[in-house]
């Protein structure tokens, strides 16, 4: 089991996981004969975290508080505008979440896909890892807690319509997993979190932790992050969970009441660093993930208020393009774009209250750039905001380059 915790530069004290040696046989026989033949594991085993006291220098725990001012200023300036300025962030989050995991798509399958698209599956998978992130954060803010239900019913949302793994979404591992090495076995994994048997009740620990509220914020979401990607409790979607309890946490703890900020764009800038930070959670360390948590959460939140800004000049800009008699069906199409970049003929009929004007104010809109057929289809077409999804890869861009100035 595990040895005592390593003394740390830092001055951070936080017990390291221990290990267990497991006997370990191939379920499915696949491989080389050093998978077939590998007969142990060394299990990490996360120690209890809920009633532990984290403690780290004062001008460490300033940094992090300066990230709460920065999250709680974009937050109360969003407060005062369009949902979808909300939507829009969470979106940016989600997709920057996605990319940490290899699972990228362009910004016109990401439209097509939320427009209902099922042809790119990566696209398919950021859109629902959206609604899963979405449905996380907005539980935590209504419930004033967080549930074992509510992580269930996020990776159920996640993984449904993964036909790999569909048949788990929602559902705790029954079964061994690693991380790196071997796809046949766990002979050379980077890590071998808890053997399953373990998982409810570490899970239960950590949920016990994420319900206090003596914790430093920032430093809460942390560790409740860095605690459940060593346990690993799903066969897959780890990572974007994990990165949606961050967000869920802030909202509990009333950090971030309206948005969510994207700060997966600043983890997925320093990805390999934050992958070593983990590591050193795991080794008694918890102020590398910390500290990247931190950084990420204010580049996002100082990048977002320049996003919102561009945002919300839109609807006017893309008056000013127009040319022409006005036409009131436009308008009321540029006013839903704004809260909705993605619609269909029917959302924009709906919008305009009449189908000849909304037909006449989609070929201007097209015509002046502001919108485009993004399904090259003659029937069930769908028409997107292109300044609009544009700035979800702007917003994007400019966090991660804020991470690595």
């Amino acid at each position: 089991m595990s040895s005592e915790s390593p003394s740390l530069p830092s001055g951070a004290k936080w017990p390291a996981h221990g290990t267990d040696r497991r006997e370990w046989r191939q379920s499915v026989r696949g491989g080389s004969r050093d998978d077939r033949m590998l007969r142990h594991i060394d299990a990490s085993i996360p120690p209890r975290i809920a009633d532990l006291t984290f403690e780290a220098p004062p001008g460490f725990l300033a940094e992090t508080e300066r990230a709460v001012i920065e999250i709680a200023t974009t937050d109360a300036e969003a407060r005062a505008q369009s949902h979808a300025l909300g939507r829009f962030l969470l979106r940016t989050e989600s997709a920057a979440s996605s990319k940490i995991e290899r699972v990228s798509a362009s910004v016109g399958d990401y439209a097509r896909a939320l427009a209902g698209s099922r042809a790119n599956t990566s696209a398919v998978s950021m859109v629902a890892a959206s609604a899963a992130l979405h449905r996380m954060v907005q539980r935590a803010g209504e419930g004033g807690t967080i549930r074992l239900e509510d992580l269930l019913a996020a990776h159920r949302v996640l993984m449904t319509d993964d036909p790999a793994e569909s048949h788990y979404a929602g559902r705790l591992r029954d079964m061994q997993n690693w991380i790196g090495g071997s796809s046949h076995s766990p002979r050379g994994a980077l890590f071998v979190p808890p053997p399953p048997e373990l998982v409810p009740l570490l899970l239960e620990d950590l949920l016990a932790w994420a319900a206090r509220d003596d914790v430093p914020a920032v430093v809460h979401a942390s560790i409740a992050h860095a605690q459940f990607e060593s346990i690993h409790p799903f066969t897959d979607g780890n990572g974007r969970i994990g990165r949606a309890l961050i967000s869920a946490i802030l909202r509990r703890r009333g950090v971030a009441r309206n948005v969510v900020i994207p700060l997966a764009s600043g983890i997925l800038a320093v990805r390999e660093e934050y992958f070593a930070a983990l590591t050193s959670y795991r080794e008694g360390d918890p102020v590398p993930v910390i500290g990247i948590v931190c950084r990420s959460a204010q580049a996002a939140a100082v990048e977002s208020r320049a996003s919102m800004d561009e945002l919300r000049a839109l609807p006017d800009e893309w008056r000013r393009q127009l040319t022409g008699r006005k036409s009131p069906a436009a308008d009321r199409i540029i006013d839903a774009l704004f809260d909705n970049p993605v619609m269909a003929a029917e959302e924009m009929v709906a919008a305009s209250g009449s189908t000849t004007a909304a037909y006449a104010a989609i070929d201007r809109l097209v015509d002046a750039g502001i919108l485009t057929e993004i399904t090259g289809r003659k029937r069930d077409r769908v028409w997107a905001a292109t300044d609009a999804l544009g700035e979800l890869e702007e917003l994007d861009r400019r966090i991660q380059a804020a991470m690595t100035a």
